[in-house]
């Protein structure tokens, strides 16, 4: 029984001693696949070593390790799995809290990622990354509530199981593209080390008008000279097309051997065998190229000193047949992070990726365009181009329309897939209705014009009191309904500096003149017919009716309730109607078109259908006599007698054209 203890104790130990031998060749392979770049097979080899390994500080490094390779291939959310792992190991770097926000933004997961970005800014207050992520937290809800006119669409034609990705059109045109593809048909079959798919090639797909779809995409290159067995792809064109600069990835068992740019030249239908641009030194990365319109100058990914850290955006201009004297493209477009995936348009805007700048998670598209001074002003597309996944390798169609397409990893996606993009034009329209003041019932055979600052002027029939009508873009515009028996009404609108489509509301509402109109507003000193400050805007809203009326006269009526005597209260209304025509007169209006006239309080008010439904003592028609008043409650005679002392001015004519004098003769 003892000896037999003692012999599972040992090839117990003997387990143990192999697991631990074993858990310790995987990570130190793991860890050489990490420090060369090979991600993929990193996780493969730590996986297995975090298994079987007992050492708990190897474990807590192997999680952040795990962490690490799955962000850098962009797997967030097992990378968040593994950041938390080491965190709660009690991994003492804090960049892993940063990173583990990172990866909860980019699985929507908001409230815990403000939270961990706190954490991390708590010791590290000044992190620009950190308030970027945290701020964007509170950005992209309303962003993806309030998305860009862009429309997306997947081309599903273009996508595969595999990752497809930076699709570029050849000479500008919309029906051929040049594509990369880690597709089944790649040349030589080989799996990735970096992300465990197959090493990428260079894919041709023309567009099938009459199926009106892209073809299956097919490899451009079948002779091993364009496409090989390390990763081929990230195209550049020069404007008509016939020359393509390329970047190659090359890996060893051991090494980084780098990214490197290569250019070809299209011939009689087939491209030469390429040549490596001598660009930045062994073991630097040189990628994701972009050429100028004009094939001058060259944008170009790389790690070379001199940058912002990270991977960092620089262009080179070419001199004589070749491109030298790489310039970075400074701290407004290149930080810290990794900005990757120029493109530059004919209109100078520069395009590229960044996971540093404010984005929605992961890597997002960012404009920049230079503005007076020649600083670059960069900003974030937003939704639907970006998303919490990946958005990178957008490329434009030439011509007026802004089309074209990238590449995203984003949900619904198989793996990096080719997304369409098109900007809509920008429709405005407006619909409104013509209504009764008094009685707000649509105003049928009412008319609308319509005058705007591009030279529009329109005049049209509102039918049953409506209207609707597509507006321009960068014009103001003045709305006047108008019909005979009512005063006009106008309103302003503008689709000056409008980024989006809207539609517009614009209702009219005419005032009948067969009745007295009311005036609110105007005060005057008690017993006095001194015009107090605040009457001004009521006052300056009359002058504007009759310049919008300029054909009409009118007659100020200024009314008293009944405490005091007939004659002071006549006297009083009458310099009170004076003070207001005064007013007008100062403000320009033709004195031929105003009358003044104090009626006292000889002119008790009747309660039209509106003023009713303000007073729930009041009927329609109720005439504010000093009888009907004294039978009110005190509180109800006090509202009563302050709607008799009004202003209101009535309509005498609708002809009234202006006179100008001759000139004396000189």
């Amino acid at each position: 029984m003892k000896r037999t203890f003692l012999a599972v104790v040992g090839i117990s130990f003997i387990i143990i001693l192999l697991a631990g031998c074993s858990a310790q060749k995987h990570y130190r392979l793991g860890t050489v696949s990490y420090e060369i770049g090979e991600y993929y097979r990193a996780t493969e080899k730590f996986r297995k070593a975090y298994r079987k390994d007992k050492d708990l500080n190897r474990k807590m490094q192997m999680a952040y390790q795990l962490g690490d390779a799955y962000y850098k291939i962009g797997e967030y959310a097992k990378a968040a799995i593994w950041y938390k792992n080491a965190i709660r190991r009690g991994y003492p770097n804090r960049e892993a809290l940063l990173y583990y926000a990172d990866c909860l933004r980019a699985t929507k997961k908001f409230e815990e990622a403000v939270e961990s970005y706190q954490l991390y800014l708590d010791s590290v207050p000044d992190d620009v990354r950190a308030i970027n992520g945290r701020d964007a937290c509170l950005y992209i809800q309303d962003w993806e509530e309030n998305p860009t006119r862009y429309v997306v669409n997947t081309v599903r034609e273009l996508n595969s199981k595999h990752s497809d990705y930076a699709p570029v059109f050849v000479g500008g045109r919309d029906n051929e593209i040049l594509m990369t593809s880690a597709r089944e048909e790649v040349t030589g079959n080989r799996e990735s080390s970096i992300t465990g798919e197959f090493s990428a090639d260079i894919f041709r797909s023309e567009f099938q008008v009459q199926r009106q779809k892209w073809g299956e995409p097919k490899l451009i290159d079948e002779t091993g000279m364009i496409n090989t067995e390390d990763e081929d792809g990230a195209v550049a064109l020069s404007g008509n097309g016939d020359q393509m600069i390329f970047t190659r990835a090359r890996y060893d068992k051991f090494n980084n051997l780098g990214a490197e740019l290569y250019s070809a030249k299209m011939s009689r239908g087939n491209w030469s065998e390429p040549i490596k641009i001598e660009i930045v030194g062994d073991s630097l990365i040189a990628a994701h190229p972009a050429l100028s319109p004009n094939g001058d100058v060259l944008y170009f990914v790389s790690d070379r000193p001199g940058g912002f850290g990270g991977k960092d955006i620089w262009m080179a201009t070419k001199d004589g047949g070749s491109f030298s004297n790489p310039v970075n493209l400074g701290n407004k477009i290149n930080t810290p992070g990794n900005e990757v995936f120029p493109a530059i348009r004919s209109n100078g805007e520069l395009y590229f990726s960044s996971d540093y700048h404010m984005g929605m998670g992961g890597l997002d598209i960012f404009k920049a365009v230079k503005d007076d001074s020649g600083e670059w002003k960069v900003e974030n597309m937003k939704a639907p181009m970006n998303s919490s996944g990946d958005d990178f390798a957008i490329t434009f169609i030439e011509g007026e329309e802004e089309r074209g397409m990238f590449s995203s990893n984003r949900k619904g996606s198989r793996s990096d897939d080719i997304y369409s993009f098109y900007l809509p034009p920008k429709v405005y329209r407006v619909s409104g209705e013509i209504y009764n003041k008094e009685t707000n019932q649509r105003l049928d055979g009412a008319r609308i014009r319509i005058i705007g600052t591009d030279g529009t002027n329109l005049k049209m029939r509102a039918e049953d009191g409506k209207f609707q009508l597509k507006l321009n873009p960068e014009t103001e515009y003045i709305f006047a309904g108008f019909k005979d028996g009512f005063l006009n009404d106008k309103k302003r609108e503008t689709t000056i500096g409008l980024e989006d489509s809207k539609d517009f509301r614009v209702d009219l509402f005419l005032t009948p003149t067969d009745a007295p109109i009311r005036v609110d507003n105007i005060n005057y000193e008690f017993g006095s017919w001194e015009l107090l400050p605040e009457s001004v805007n009521a006052l300056d809203s009359l002058v504007a009716i009759l310049e919008l009326n300029p054909t009409i006269t009118i007659e100020l009526m200024s009314h008293t309730d009944h405490v005091g005597s007939d004659q002071f209260n006549f006297d009083l209304s009458q310099k009170r109607a004076q003070s207001v025509v005064d007013y007008l007169i100062e403000k320009g209006i033709n004195p031929d078109r105003l009358v003044a006239k104090g009626y006292g309080e000889t002119w008790p008010k009747k309660i039209t259908r509106t003023m009713a439904k303000n007073y729930d003592f009041l009927n329609r028609n109720d005439e504010l006599t000093e009888e009907f008043i004294n039978g009110l409650t005190p509180e109800q005679q006090e509202a009563a007698m302050a709607i008799n002392r009004r202003t209101e001015f009535r309509v005498l004519s609708t002809d009234f054209h202006e006179t100008f004098a001759p000139e004396a003769e000189q």
